[in-house]
């Protein structure tokens, strides 16, 4: 009874959702930063830079963004743009910031390098903190300035620049380190991975003006009814081929933290239906919830609080939550058009709005039920019956989604270390809920995961039970200091790289 009361409560946490869901998005603006940084006077110059710069600006501009474009900025030029942007952006905006040129890690802090930087030696990582930007406050600045979207790109992964023959270089990296504890609301995009270098062009005969990256990911955004996720992914497995072809390692990577779905060349038929919104081309920002709710018959009569439905699975079937808008004296269900009407019942609650006790929102289906049209009825504050309301059970879309919620929810789970007879990483929680996953990869201490976990089939049947010959863990290496996991879903959407450590 415990853990029905768990899966009631987090029922009504997703009908919650489902509500925030369908609420309509309000239009805002699209706004953009790009800097180009070509010409280093005191480290060693680039050729590429401002070329991606502008590609980037040519392309955000096609999408819609109002974009502001500046070349080899010395630190106070930096500074007075960062300080234009921050202008231009307003609560609500989508924010767009793509910096090429050098880049520094020192520490674990990645710093973006203007042209002024002055070279460094061993022991003066303080002198290039000072004369840089610090990353990590680009994206303070936005949060300040409440963008519900921001998405920073980085073509900065490249050898130390401070390197230099007879000298002992600062201590630090070329490229940047990853970026995995992001605010809600932003997404990142690195050119290539850790300790990776990106390149510039594929052979002395390349003569694309733009780097290797930077030629693909532009390319991408402009690709119809692609998510960001998707453009990342797509971005990923282009350059990392091209790479291949010179046999240079360089996978782009990308961090996510993102509530929604963003489409910045519009939503793809079949996912503006499942959002139960129109596509609206006029407007710039299309947004879909990552999670839609499930897909329901247009009720009979149309009201605007007609009741909506969250689905839950468990080990003894189905609990349906019905999330009703108006003040309810009581509710009552059937399945189909012919049986008879039955009362939900009530729980030992008052309801405030009616002084009386709270009318039972759930009902339990049970787990072989077959996908049907549930029809909702209830009686209003007045004492009138409002109803019936259709709402669709499909249950193959209702497992998904339950379990998909469930796994962004305990995102913490999905790994587990142990010692035994060596040391083990367990993913006992993602066979749990493996409906929802197309893909596991993992990534042994590193932030690129690269290997597929073997996943038993999906039994709809029992779905949380794992196969007794299924093997639920890895054996790493004792030295083995931390895994990251990323999930591909089955709807196609992929989770932010989750990094777990010993």
């Amino acid at each position: 009874m415990k853990w029905q009361s768990i899966r009631t409560a987090l029922a009504w946490c997703l009908a919650g959702s489902l509500l925030a869901f369908a609420a309509p998005a309000q239009a805002a603006k699209r706004v953009a930063l790009v800097i180009g940084n070509n010409d280093y006077r005191n480290v060693p110059k680039l050729q590429k830079a401002v070329n991606d710069a502008r590609t980037m600006g040519d392309t955000l501009k096609q999408l819609g963004f109002s974009v502001m474009v500046a070349e080899n900025q010395t630190r106070a030029a930096f500074s007075q743009t960062l300080l234009a942007f921050d202008k231009a952006v307003e609560p609500g905006d989508t924010a767009f910031f793509f910096y090429a040129g050098h880049g520094f890690e020192i520490a674990g802090q990645n710093f973006l390098l203007p042209t002024d930087v002055p070279a460094a030696t061993e022991g003066q990582e303080e002198l290039v903190r000072d004369a840089s930007i610090l990353a990590d406050r680009v994206i303070e600045r936005l949060q300040n300035k409440k963008a519900r979207t921001a998405i920073l790109v980085f073509d900065a992964c490249r050898n130390n620049p401070f390197e230099r023959a007879g000298t002992r270089a600062v201590a630090g990296g070329g490229g940047l380190a990853p970026m995995t504890q992001l605010p809600e609301g932003v997404f990142s995009v690195f050119s290539a991975g850790p300790r990776q270098t990106a390149l510039d062009r594929l052979s002395n005969n390349d003569d694309n003006p733009n780097s290797v990256f930077t030629r693909t990911f532009a390319r991408e955004l402009t690709q119809p009814g692609a998510n960001l996720v998707q453009v990342a992914q797509r971005t990923r497995r282009l350059v990392s081929e091209a790479a291949e072809t010179v046999r240079h390692k360089q996978i782009p990577v990308y961090f996510d933290q993102m509530v929604d779905d963003v489409f910045l060349n519009g939503v793809a038929k079949g996912q503006a239906e499942a959002a139960r919104e129109p596509a609206k081309p006029a407007e710039p920002l299309q947004k879909v919830a990552a999670l839609p709710p499930v897909p329901r018959l247009a009720p009979s009569n149309e009201s605007v609080n007609a009741p909506i439905a969250a689905f839950s699975r468990h080990n003894s079937g189905w609990t349906v939550v019905f999330s009703i808008a108006d003040p309810t004296l009581g509710i009552s269900w059937r399945i189909g058009e012919t049986s008879e009407f039955r009362e939900t019942g009530f729980i030992d609650t008052l309801d405030p709005r009616t002084r009386k006790r709270m009318p039972n929102p759930s009902i339990e289906l049970p787990a072989d039920a077959p996908a049907a049209t549930i029809q909702v009825r209830y009686v209003d504050i007045q004492g009138e019956l409002q109803g019936p309301f259709p709402i669709r059970f499909d249950p193959d879309a209702a497992l998904i989604r339950d379990q998909r919620k469930i796994l962004d929810m305990t995102a913490t789970s999905w790994l587990s270390f142990r010692e035994f007879n060596g040391l083990l990483v367990y993913y006992t929680h993602l066979m749990s809920y493996r409906c929802a996953i197309r893909e596991v990869r993992v990534g042994i201490d590193t932030a690129m995961p690269d290997k597929v976990l073997k996943m038993p089939p999906c039994d709809p049947r029992d779905p949380s039970v794992i196969p007794h010959e299924a093997q639920p863990y890895l054996k790493l290496a004792p030295a083995t200091k931390s895994v990251s996991v990323e999930l591909t879903y089955r709807d196609g959407s992929v989770s932010e790289i989750k990094s777990f450590r010993r």
